[in-house]
């Protein structure tokens, strides 16, 4: 099966040279998500909302190919503040349940924003 990409009316563009997502198979890899407008601008504000933005976006992209936060396996995290880990894994909670993903966490990362994530789903939603 050749990869598609996902992309929909709702996904938000990009200014830089990747696909909002890739299929291959019964897995969808999502390009990382910042805080972003349906332009592709950075909106800088703080990190509860650029995360909260982040996620939105990432929620719109699994929704064009068919998917749900549930699908998620895999999700890297890219923080530019270690101040930011409680809060960070506060609000964590509030988008995946258990059984959580696979997860890595960078911290210390980013320039101007200050909140991005990539993940991988597969199509069975994960405890199915």
């Amino acid at each position: 099966m050749k990869p598609e990409v996902i992309t929909g009316p709702n996904v938000p563009k990009s200014k830089l040279p990747f696909s909002p997502a890739i299929r291959a198979g019964d897995f969808t890899f999502v390009s990382g998500q910042a805080s972003v407008d349906d332009e592709g601008n950075i909106v800088s504000d703080t990190f509860e909302n650029e995360m909260r933005r982040s996620f939105s976006n990432l929620v719109r992209i699994l929704a064009a190919g068919g998917l749900t936060l549930k699908h998620v396996v895999q999700v890297k995290s890219y923080v530019t503040s270690a101040t930011d880990l409680p809060e960070y894994n506060r609000l964590y909670r509030e988008f995946f349940q258990e059984p959580y993903p696979a997860r890595t966490t960078i911290v210390n990362c980013l320039g101007k924003l200050k909140y991005e994530i990539d993940v991988v789903a597969y199509k069975e939603p994960l405890g199915s």
